[in-house]
């Protein structure tokens, strides 16, 4: 597709949405001044927390002592418990060789290496803290050592990795109204569960420290857990507006609904604790940009100083290497909790030793799944099962109603603005094109098949239209929409994100971690969803239309544009007919399968729990044609 310029639209008016926030939060954060307002100020961080972390009951942990083996200095026990149900997760418990009655200890979630527990950083970091004098336990991430989640699955090529198959699972949670990064913690507070049980442990004296996934993890669970008495985060904090400044998209984990439109930042995860013992740790050259965390570092530095915190209490250590757990923050987490847990200094001569990850498994075969775990897309059908019976029935004349009520829509411009852009040759076709202002800086493109003597700088809409919505933009589909208007005139709409703003991304629009995926993810941490958005812009489009001189107007959409044109539809009672093309029949199919092909965009957080697909066209009844649905995986 030819470069109109339009690729960072979304993005910039993401960032410009997010810096809007920030500011209202910082000064929020700067009228803080006295104990008791700093107190009130981390209240209200932390219950805003609390309520973006949908957390079920415990049950039991049924933990099994699989081995132990004895490595130099140190013992080390293979576990394995149920964080939920049938969902086993397989640990590592690092003990020192001579222990007190009681120790502290350290929760060590891992980060995004495929070995997991097994990483030999992740090793060395369990080491020096054992070696310290603390009880460690590390466990596997979903998706990463031996919890492999698609290990049963023949065709499994697009969760390959932890990130993509993190990625498949968050868009199915989603659309439960639950989140990954609910799960992830959940997880975590699971393994400190276990890890409070063990008699060798000092309860007062319990610290937490993970890089990249596992600085996420550290982040995310030091508020949700009170047990936790010292944390050391590494290489993740900075903050969510230098992540969307600088096209970072993230693991699903990290996308906590919600939360940039609570008011909050990455640090107020932090704040939420202050003034509890925490030490900043990042990367020079990391992605996880540090002007973000020396800013995070600086609030709380403030927050901190406020609550009258020694000058220890705080700390915040950036290393001069790219992104990982470097010796250098190793050494200086260890340091840390020794110092607040009361031991002496670490030995700084003691350099770990790591193992063979296969010495580390916990099962015979190296996957849970192999032995009783129950895969995750399992659980999810199971949830997606319940959230289909308990979803109220609605009547045909309800259903509108619930589905406004769901996207929380602004309210449509009284005359929308729209400029006539210059026409645009794509091979043998003349589009003509207009900009329309639907919220912001963003525009939605109107445009239609034309030559120059067909006057293509006006809009000046016949009386009767089709308005066509494509699966990923107009040019793609130009031969389906030469076909339509040999029935009358044929208009397309580009929504953002799609056609002539669709982002510029070398890794392709499809890519599990691609901008239009960040761009979803920044729209749920805001509390909306891309959906949501693009159906405003196709919204505003028919009023456009309609005031320009348009007065039937027909929607035929295909793919993405046919999940748009049933819920426009459905909103707009004067459209007389929506034909939806290659849409799916249901979205409840997406969360009883393990693989999803479509974007997470088209999937707003909790939509199952309202209505689906089926229950819109069930209201549209007659003014409703669905043609050659598609799947799953996006085909018949």
């Amino acid at each position: 597709m030819p470069d109109r310029g339009y690729g960072h639209m979304v993005l910039d008016d993401l960032v410009t949405r997010v810096r809007a926030m920030r500011k209202e939060r910082t000064a929020r954060l700067a009228s803080v001044n006295t104990r008791s307002e700093a107190e009130a100020y981390a209240l209200h961080a932390k219950a805003a927390i609390r309520q973006a972390f949908v957390l079920p009951e415990r049950t039991p942990l049924n933990v099994q002592h699989i081995e132990t083996i004895t490595p130099d200095t140190m013992r080390i026990e293979k576990l394995t418990f149920e964080s939920r149900p049938g969902f086993v997760v397989t640990a590592n418990l690092y003990l020192p060789a001579r222990l007190p009655d009681r120790a502290p200890a350290v929760l060590c979630p891992c980060g995004h290496a495929d070995p997991g527990k097994g990483y030999v950083l992740y090793q060395q970091i369990c080491q020096r803290l054992t070696q310290a004098g603390f009880v460690v336990l590390t466990y596997d991430p979903i998706n990463q050592g031996e919890r492999d989640q698609y290990a049963l699955l023949d065709d499994r090529e697009c969760v390959r990795g932890s990130v993509a198959a993190h990625n498949m699972m968050g868009k199915q949670l989603g659309l439960l109204g639950e989140s990954f990064a609910a799960w992830r913690a959940w997880d975590g507070i699971r393994a400190l569960d276990v890890l409070l049980e063990r008699p060798e442990v000092d309860p007062t004296h319990v610290g937490i420290t993970g890089n990249s996934g596992g600085g996420t993890m550290t982040t995310w669970l030091w508020p949700l857990d009170d047990r936790l008495t010292m944390a050391a985060p590494s290489c993740y904090v900075t903050s969510f507006q230098r992540n969307i400044e600088n096209e970072e998209p993230q693991d699903a984990e990290q996308y906590p609904p919600g939360i940039l439109g609570a008011g909050l930042d990455m640090a107020d995860f932090l704040l939420a604790r202050a003034p509890s013992p925490l030490l900043l740790l990042g990367q020079a050259f990391d992605f996880f940009d540090r002007r973000g965390l020396r800013e995070a570092h600086g609030e709380c530095a403030r927050l901190y100083d406020v609550l009258g915190a020694d000058p220890g209490d705080l700390g915040l250590f950036i290393d001069a290497q790219g992104h990982g757990f470097s010796r250098a923050n190793q050494i200086a987490a260890t340091a840390f909790f020794a110092r607040h847990a009361g031991l002496p200094d670490p030995d700084p001569t003691f350099e770990p030793l790591p193992l063979d990850p296969e010495a580390l498994l916990c099962t015979p075969s190296g996957q849970v799944v192999h032995h009783g775990s129950r895969p995750i897309h399992n659980l999810i059908a199971d949830r997606g099962r319940q959230v289909r019976d308990q979803r109220p029935v609605l009547a045909a004349e309800e259903v509108g109603d619930a589905v406004a009520s769901f996207l929380c829509l602004p309210s449509l411009p009284e005359r929308p603005y729209f400029r006539a852009l210059r026409p645009l040759q794509v091979n043998d076709t003349l589009w003509a094109r207009m900009a329309i202002e639907t919220e912001g800086t963003v525009r939605a493109i109107l445009k239609r098949i034309t030559d120059y003597e067909g006057h293509p700088f006006t809009l000046d809409p016949p009386t009767c239209l089709t308005l066509y919505l494509p699966h990923a933009g107009c040019e793609q589909d130009t031969a389906i929409m030469r076909g339509l208007a040999e029935n009358g005139p044929v208009y397309g709409l580009d929504v953002r994100g799609l056609g002539e703003s669709m982002p510029d991304d070398p890794r392709g629009f499809w890519h599990y971690y691609g901008l239009d995926y960040l761009a979803q993810g920044i729209e749920s941490l805001l509390g909306g969803s891309m959906l949501a958005k693009r159906l405003y812009d196709l919204l505003v489009t028919l009023r456009l239309l309609r005031q320009e001189g348009a007065q039937h107007i027909r929607l035929w959409g295909r793919g993405q544009g046919a999940i748009l044109t049933l819920v426009a539809g459905l909103l707009d009672p004067q459209v007389e007919h929506i034909t939806a093309q290659n849409g799916p029949t249901a979205m409840q199919d997406w969360v009883e399968t393990p693989l999803v092909a479509w974007p997470a965009a088209n999937m707003p957080r909790g939509m199952l729990q309202q209505f689906d697909l089926p229950d819109l066209v069930a209201a549209l009844g007659e003014r409703v044609t669905v043609i050659d649905p598609w799947d799953e995986g996006m085909g018949a």
